[in-house]
Order: C-alpha cells, then sequence, then structure tokens
C-alpha cells in the first residue's frame, strides 16, 4: 500500500538473512492503498512482496497469514506467505510487523470482461468453500457499529444533502438484521487492485488485511461495486451477471440471500463511502499516500437507492 515507513535497501538486506531467499537486487516502494506499506522485493531468487504493517499489531495478524496460508494449501490463487528461518511468517523490520510473500503473476485490469468477471465470481466462492475449514475467527472490525461510530464524526465535513444521505442509508441499514445467511470467511476488500489477472484467468488474490468472519453475499456485493460499477455509479448489467453467475456456479444463493440481496448491495457501498470519507478528511502522514475519491461510493450507493428492493443480476 502507500509507503510510510521507509526501508532502505542495507536494513532489507540484512532482514533478508533470516530468510531462504536470496540476496536483494533491487527494492521499489508501491504507492497504492492507503493502509499499510508495501515493497516489491527482487532479490537473486524470485520476486516477493513485503509488507509492513501501520495499524495492525504482530499479535492481530495470525487470523490473516494463517488465513492466506490455508487457502493456498486449498488450491485458492492467493499470495502464499514465506516463512523465515524460525519458521515463522511474521517478522519485524523497521519497528513494525512485517510479512513478505510471493510475487503472483498477473496485473489488475481497469474494466474488466464479462469472462474476467466470471471467473472472479467462481474463485471467489471457491475461497467461500476454502474457508469452511479454516478453524480462526474475526469479527468484522468495520461492521455496522464502526459505520455508525465513523460517520458521527465526519458530519461536520459534509455538505447538507451528504450529510441527509448518509443518515437515511444509516437509518435503514439499521433496521435490518442478517444472522440467519451463510457467513464465513470473507476477503471484504476484493477490488481490482486486489485481484490480479492473467487474460481471462485469475492471477490471484492479494491483501487480505480486512479479512473476517461475515455474511457471504456482503463479500459479493463488495467485489460488484467495484467490478461492475461504471463511471456514473450505474451498474453494468453485463459484467455483473457474470460475475454471480459464476459464484452461483460453486455456491448458488438460496431464497433468504436473494430476499436481502438489494439491501446488502447498499451495505457494501455504504462501507466504503464511509471509509472513504474517513481516509479523506483525516488522511494518515505517509512519504507516498493515495487517497480514493468517496464520491464513487455515494454515486454507487444512490443508484442502489434508486433501483429499490428489486433483485438484479442474480
Amino acid at each position: 500500500m502507500s509507503v510510510f515507513t521507509t526501508v532502505t535497501p542495507q536494513e532489507l538486506g540484512a532482514w533478508l538473512k533470516n530468510y531462504a531467499l536470496g540476496e536483494l537486487v533491487e527494492l521499489k516502494g508501491i504507492a497504492a492503498g492507503i493502509t499499510n506499506t508495501n515493497y516489491a522485493v527482487t532479490t537473486t531468487q524470485g520476486k516477493y512482496v513485503l509488507t509492513l504493517f501501520e495499524a495492525l499489531q504482530a499479535h492481530e495478524l495470525p487470523f490473516y497469514v494463517n488465513l492466506m496460508a490455508h487457502l493456498a494449501h486449498h488450491g485458492i490463487a492467493c499470495a502464499a506467505p514465506i516463512a523465515n528461518q524460525r519458521d515463522e511468517y511474521i517478522d519485524t523490520l523497521a519497528g513494525r510487523p512485517t510479512v513478505i510473500v510471493g510475487w503472483l503473476q498477473g496485473e489488475p485490469v481497469t474494466t474488466p470482461t464479462t469472462a474476467q468477471c466470471r471467473a472472479l465470481g467462481t474463485m471467489l466462492a471457491q475461497m467461500h468453500r476454502a474457508g469452511e475449514t479454516y478453524p480462526g475467527r474475526m469479527a468484522n472490525p468495520r461492521g455496522p457499529a464502526w459505520w455508525t461510530a465513523t460517520a458521527a464524526d465526519l458530519y461536520g465535513y459534509l455538505d447538507e444533502a451528504e450529510a441527509t444521505q448518509l443518515r437515511n442509508e444509516l437509518a435503514l441499514q439499521a433496521r435490518y438484521r442478517f444472522s440467519h445467511l451463510p457467513s464465513g470467511v470473507v476477503h471484504c476488500d476484493l477490488f481490482r487492485d486486489n485481484v490480479l489477472m492473467h487474460g481471462e484467468q485469475i492471477g490471484g488474490f492479494i491483501d487480505f488485511y480486512y479479512a473476517c468472519n461475515d455474511i457471504l453475499i456482503y463479500d459479493l456485493a463488495i467485489t460488484l461495486n467495484d467490478w461492475c460499477a461504471q463511471e456514473g455509479g450505474e451498474i453494468d448489467a453485463a459484467r455483473a451477471e457474470a460475475l454471480c453467475a459464476g459464484y452461483q456456479s460453486v455456491r448458488p444463493f438460496s431464497q433468504s440471500e436473494r430476499d436481502a440481496w438489494p439491501v446488502m448491495l447498499r451495505a457494501a457501498a455504504l462501507r466504503f463511502w464511509v471509509s472513504r470519507l474517513w481516509d479523506w478528511h483525516k488522511p494518515q502522514a505517509g512519504e507516498l499516500t493515495f487517497r480514493k475519491d468517496p464520491n464513487v461510493f455515494q454515486r454507487i450507493l444512490r443508484h442502489h437507492a434508486t433501483r429499490g428492493d428489486t433483485p438484479r443480476w442474480l
């Protein structure tokens, strides 16, 4: 993600002696995202991604790191963590908890094709299936309680129309409870920049550091809102249908999930509208930082609300 913590080649070269990864050839900061520090690391043996965690502490990381190892073991294309010579996935560098993972082939796409969306939906459902045997548990730290508390600190930055839309959506979401819906391990941030595509095939899922246990179709809704949205906030029907068809080829929706789907799409848009508003108005200082436009999800949310309760794209 953005580079908040600077690591020199000399520091990394010494650190790499704890791993069987060869000698450092190149170190390059990755200026994208908003939460952690990421570097592309090239050694004499290959290419890797080094992550330094700016907010999460070492004791909070095992859920995420072990999940990536579990999913990779079950055939899900994802960034598998690499252990050091002490057989530990989680290390320390520059005073930060640190993980290094293998570099995956592929590139993020800007405008996905329907075939790519179908492949994504299929692998997302396969990931949900593989997660059924993962023993770790993590409640979603950015669920409804977080939306409400964070929004209270944001109203002063919004104009009247924005504040009214936000209050109304929070009130609508508060009327719903979805504990009866299938839940499990979810990625919760499977945006285009967190999926590497190799043609029409999935090269890999990356950045699992918002993963948690939550409603499975909420994960699909988050994914759809990014992969299928157009510039004005409208949803591209062909891409959305392909994504949902791919997903349901592995894990079909139940009737209760179909009934909840329209509100879940709105919940997924609300979550990222709120988080982007927070990052926009209260950015974290960093050497290289990248803020994302919150209005993107405000527009997506408005379009979902306009469509009402009619299920779409299923």
